[in-house]
């Protein structure tokens, strides 16, 4: 795509450019005045060890498609806006097409909804069938139309939720529970063109499944298309000239194994340890309670951050709609398997080739596998109990947090909290429902999602390849996407074959590019070199003026600010600019050029103004949720960059939280953060060349290794 068209292209208007297409204004009257559907269509479910885990999670989703509207709110008048953030929010959820109608009495299958006047229609498009050599052909067979549902359910019920936080009524209406003729409103809302076989979108073809929402919220309507449509080829299309997905990165897409996803990952550099150093030994186990959220949530941080961290996920109107399906996932959680022949699944190789292909058939963007070591499981549960690692192998997803929201976003403005609950939500759904499917194959599995995750991601994901550690700190930076991503594992006992971990040159080009931490709205992230915490290397960040941040911003809801303005925070597939493909490609594959390709890439990259906010890709509404109800809030974040700052890492106050500092893991009262002794640990902390002389000499490792013991 030309970055132009790409920067003019409201995010609302979608992937897809329908709206170059020839439509008919006749058709909806036609739509509106034909019979009525007696029998709804019948459920897909063809019954395989997939299919009820897909069913499982859809049913666990559905509750969420109804419920109470907020008290009305400080809600704009402007349809444009209204239609902006509706669209957007399905969009930024992924589906492929969305439209809204008005609702005729026949398109109600059962008794209309009282007071529902609008349909919000949306297509979901499915996921690729493996090949038939591969295991996964088996499972995936037969259950594209439920994998669909499964999505479809989760944004009918997220953003329907989402209209319901702003004041309106709002139900959701999916395959096997819906009370209306999603067909017709497809139609009338200009998504599909009726045909012998059935709609048809005019870019996904046939290969869709369509989610509806009812609502009282008064919206503006689109039109159908024509006929005509479906035959007109347009080469902008192709070329990807309109600014969205083009049909050259449709073909490019297809032409790959779906064991390797989209990104091309098996053309990275592979190693035999991760770029940055591990002392496998010395790294300590830590509890659950070490985490900064969850101290803050128990008080240690005081209590207005207590108060802050209780309504973080809700402090808007979209992340209101996440908050309850996020929630219901949790108690799917389990590990133990079924007793069934497990002798087809011997051969770790195909086994792994499997797995991978049916993690992006159910919409993982990358995939790698690990074996699990020790230190990455938490010593202690939230609750205080020990835990014993239980499974051998981790299978990590990544999950892009949407580079188009985020181009329209500050970082920390009142999207920011979103994008990582929906990472977090589409996560805990991909690995629940593999895990499910491989409980019942025979193997103990188990999803460690954002709600409840047994081991630590960081670790994981570097060892799988997954992406080299950042100046960013406890971020993991994929070549591809950048930082731009938040995982979730799914352990088990499956043999899988594993990946090694990569070098593709982070390591020089974080330590001579300082944009993080010149644009971190809080000075949380070091201008210094890396050091040695907990036995790894890292750039630390003060983790406690994060987590302060995040929960506390007056104006906005958390912070990606970071990875907003990384300048690896791009698309590189065939709808990225050419002058980004070629960096990325020279970035990957030329490491000895780093040294010369840095420093104009880093400036560069300010030139072009990246980081900036991409004003036509903002589509969410700037709304704060307060008691329940909808208010205009204290302000927007809206930073631009701040080329000039610069910090001299000698005057940076950083606090470092070692294992020693850590809260006894079974104690629930408030155990405050001792922020002077944090500050006085970072001028102890080892280098990494003092680190291995000590290895060298037999020395034993710092006391500040030693987690806090229960009490």
């Amino acid at each position: 795509m030309g970055e132009k068209q790409f920067r003019e292209r409201p995010f609302s208007h979608g992937p897809y450019p329908l709206e170059l297409l020839s439509h008919d204004t006749t058709l909806a009257d036609k739509e509106a005045a034909a019979p009525r559907l007696v029998n709804q269509p019948a459920s897909t479910s063809n019954g395989n060890s997939l299919s009820q885990a897909l069913e499982e999670y859809t049913a666990h989703l559905k509750p969420f498609l109804v419920g109470d509207a907020a008290p009305l709110g400080a809600v704009p008048d402007d349809p444009g806006l209204r239609m902006s953030d509706v669209k957007g929010a399905c969009y930024f959820l992924d589906a492929a097409a969305v439209g809204i109608c008005q609702i005729p009495e026949n398109a109600w299958t059962d008794a209309a909804v009282s007071g529902h006047t609008h349909a919000v229609v949306f297509l979901v498009e499915h996921g690729r069938i493996p090949e038939y050599e591969n295991l996964a052909h088996e499972w995936v067979s037969g259950c594209a139309q439920q994998n669909g549902t499964l999505f479809t359910a989760e944004i009918a019920a997220v953003v329907s939720g989402h209209i319901r936080a702003l004041g309106f009524a709002a139900q959701g209406h999916v395959p096997g529970n819906s009370g209306v003729d999603a067909d017709r409103l497809a139609v009338m809302s200009g998504l599909a063109v009726r045909t012998d076989e059935g709609l048809r979108h005019p870019h996904i073809g046939t290969r869709f499944s369509i989610g509806v929402i009812t609502t009282a919220y008064e919206l503006p309507c689109d039109t159908a298309l024509s006929p005509s449509a479906l035959r007109e080829f347009r080469f902008g299309f192709w070329a990807g000239m309109h600014g969205g997905t083009s049909g050259r990165e449709h073909a490019r897409k297809a032409k790959r194994r779906t064991d390797l996803g989209k990104y091309p990952m098996e053309t990275v550099n592979r190693v035999d340890r991760p770029t940055t150093l591990i002392l496998d030994d010395e790294v300590p186990r830590i509890p659950k309670r070490a985490s900064m959220f969850d101290r803050a949530l128990r008080g240690d941080l005081g209590a207005k951050t207590v108060k802050e961290r209780n309504r973080f996920s809700l402090k808007s109107p979209f992340g209101a709609g996440l908050v309850g399906p996020i929630g219901a996932l949790h108690p799917l959680q389990d590990r133990e398997a079924k007793e069934v022949d497990t002798s087809r699944y011997l051969d770790p190789v195909a086994n792994a080739k499997a797995i991978k292909s049916l993690s992006y058939f159910l919409g993982a963007d990358i995939t790698g596998i690990c074996e699990i070591p020790a230190y990455a499981w938490y010593s202690h549960r939230g609750d205080g109990s020990e835990i014993v690692p239980y499974q051998k192998y981790a299978v990590i997803m990544q999950i892009d947090q949407g580079y188009e929201t985020m181009e329209g976003a500050s970082g920390d403005d009142w999207i920011s909290g979103s994008q990582s609950m929906r990472a977090y939500l589409r996560g805990a759904e991909i690995a629940g429902v593999m895990a499910k499917h491989l409980r019942n194959t025979g193997f103990s599995s188990t999803p460690q999602t954002n709600t409840n995750s047994e081991v630590l991601q960081l670790p994981l994901s570097l060892l799988a390849g997954l992406g080299e550690m950042s100046r960013i700190g406890e971020l993991v930076l994929n070549p591809f996407v950048g930082p731009r991503l938040k995982t979730v594992v799914m352990t088990t006992d499956m043999p899988l074959a594993v990946d090694k971990p990569i070098d593709f040159g982070l390591q020089y080009f974080c330590n001579n590019c300082y944009k993080c931490a010149r644009e971190c709205p809080c000075d949380a992230i070091p201008w210094g070199d890396k050091i040695m915490f907990n036995g790894y290397e890292i750039w630390k960040p003060d983790v406690e003026r994060c987590a302060r941040y995040r929960l506390t911003n007056r104006k906005g809801s958390a912070c990606g600010r970071c990875m907003k303005t990384c300048p690896l925070n791009k698309v590189v597939t065939a709808d990225g600019s050419l002058l980004t493909r070629f960096a990325s490609w020279c970035g990957v594959h030329l490491l000895w050029a780093k040294p010369l390709m840095v420093p104009i890439a880093t400036w560069f990259d300010d030139y072009q103004g990246h980081g900036r906010r991409v004003l036509p890709k903002k589509w969410w509404l700037d709304l704060e949720v307060v008691d329940g109800v909808c208010v205009e809030p204290f302000g927007a974040n809206q930073h631009e960059l701040d080329v000039d700052k610069v910090i001299d890492p000698a005057k940076q106050k950083m606090a470092t939280y070692t294992a020693n500092l850590y809260p006894p893991p079974n104690v629930f009262d408030p155990v405050p953060v001792d922020r002077k002794a944090a500050l006085a640990t970072t001028e102890e902390l080892e280098t990494v060349e003092g680190a291995i002389a000590r290895k060298a000499k037999g020395g034993a490792k710092p006391a500040h290794y030693i987690a806090t013991p229960p009490r």
